[in-house]
């Protein structure tokens, strides 16, 4: 008997009949599922907590979302509005302080009013809900210093309590700003702030219209360079509170701010035609752009042209000529030489071979065009190997033969590293730094004399 034959004809008298693929498709989706379902039940460990996961994210609204996204802005301004009526007003803090003043503990130290904890509690309970938040132990603690009797200056207290209340406010006024929702400020957001802050600074009556385009892109140009090193093109609120910067501009509130406060402060009004009257001076054929050739009259003269040709080839320019936004990095990283982020902008431009540090090779190519320079005005070049070894000496790297960024940054010894390699003048004043020293010496002393 041919078993194979037999057994062939029995299967296929029990052969199913022919399944189009749209079925298969389906049993093949049901078998997914059935397992899938299975293999994360088992993942769970059947926790019925994991089937419940509350939302997280809410997708912003698309541009063609015009619905969503006026709602979005309309329940922002809403909260922005609550959390305002929240802050303390004039007339709250100047029953907060006359309170305080009645509770005063005494001895008075000199002229200066204290108060203890308990007068401290029980003021806060006066003050009212809004105060609430400022009358903890851990305020109080934070705010004692040494007292015999354990009690805080009252004025320490109330500027604290001012401090606060000021940062809300600013808080609050950039978010107003912040188109997005998420925190943080593009460059037109801190623009429009900018702008609209003008009128409200005494320090700026005098500028002309016809220049507050300029201001603003001078202010802002100061934020994005020190706050966003990364060029991402935006700010976190937070860290625009958390910088000096703010409080500069605001200072410009001031009336009888000084002249000597207004020539430090880039903000004021005499700092911003400075720097743009240098852009103006530097521009020979009044394009409104600067080649190589016009900036390299930047300063005293003496950058190097290889530093120059760097700069034109890693910052962004127009047909191979730089313009004012371009321009205000440009200042900021020289004016501010000891800053990381004003290292980091002149470290890129140093790191002609794109390796992250500095090597002899990086130094000896800088360092080449100083010689020149010196030469052509008639004095005797230094010994590179003098000069390399000073700045190692000077940076102490983790690694003996490579300088990085975080390396001179912890050194605090930048803006003398860079000078050296980018500029004859520089170089020149920590060259001569012992007579400098020497001169500087006699000339006090002989203002003593008289």
């Amino acid at each position: 008997m041919d078993w194979a034959r037999s057994l062939r004809g029995r299967l296929a008298a029990r052969r199913l009949p022919a399944r189009s693929e749209q079925e298969l498709k389906e049993e093949e989706m049901e078998l997914f599922t059935k397992y899938y379902m299975e293999w994360k039940g088992g993942r769970t460990g059947g926790n019925p907590s994991y089937t419940n996961i509350p939302r997280f994210y809410y997708r912003l609204p698309a541009e063609d979302e015009v619905l969503l996204q006026k709602l979005r802005e309309e329940s922002r301004a809403v909260f922005l509005q609550r959390k305002s009526r929240e802050l303390l007003d004039n007339e709250e803090l100047q029953n907060l302080w006359f309170l305080l003043d009645k509770h005063q503990t005494s001895p008075m130290i000199g002229e200066e009013a204290m108060i203890n904890y308990e007068n401290f509690l029980k003021v806060g309970e006066k003050a009212g809900p809004k105060c609430k938040q400022f009358f903890t132990a851990k305020i109080f603690a934070k705010l004692l210093h040494n007292d015999p009797y354990g009690r805080i200056s009252i004025m320490q207290f109330f500027n604290y309590v001012m401090r606060k209340v000021w940062l809300h406010q600013t808080r609050i006024g950039l978010s107003l700003y912040d188109v997005a929702g998420q925190g943080y400020l593009r460059e037109s957001d801190l623009e429009n702030y900018i702008l609209e802050l003008i009128p409200t600074l005494p320090q700026l009556d005098g500028l002309e219209k016809s220049f507050y385009s300029f201001y603003v892109c001078t202010a802002v140009r100061k934020f994005f360079f020190f706050l966003d090193p990364l060029r991402t093109g935006k700010i976190k609120i937070q860290d625009i509170l958390a910088c000096s910067f703010l409080d500069d501009l605001l200072e410009l509130r001031d009336e009888e701010l000084s002249k000597e406060s207004q020539e430090t402060n880039w903000f004021s009004a005499p700092s911003a035609l400075r720097v743009y009257g240098q852009y103006l001076n530097l521009d020979k054929d009044h394009n409104g752009m600067l080649s190589k050739e016009e900036l390299s009259r930047y300063g005293t003269g003496t950058l190097t042209n290889i530093f120059l040709d760097r700069v034109f080839q890693e910052c962004l320019t127009y047909d191979g000529e730089m313009d004012y936004k371009t321009y205000l990095d440009f200042v900021l990283a020289l004016e501010n030489r000891k800053e990381p982020a004003a290292l980091q902008y002149i470290f890129k431009l140093l790191d002609i071979e794109n390796k992250g540090y500095l090597n002899v090779f990086s130094l000896n190519y800088f360092f080449r065009a100083i010689q020149e320079q010196m030469k052509i005005h008639g004095q005797e070049p230094v010994s590179f190997q003098d000069v390399k070894d000073e700045i190692f000496d000077m940076v102490k790297p983790k690694d003996p033969y490579k300088i990085s960024l975080q390396d001179l940054i912890n050194s605090s010894q930048g803006d003398t590293v860079t000078s050296i390699l980018i500029d004859l003048n520089g170089f020149w004043t920590y060259e001569n730094r012992e007579v400098l020293v020497a001169s500087d010496n006699d000339s006090t002393a002989d203002v003593d004399d008289t």
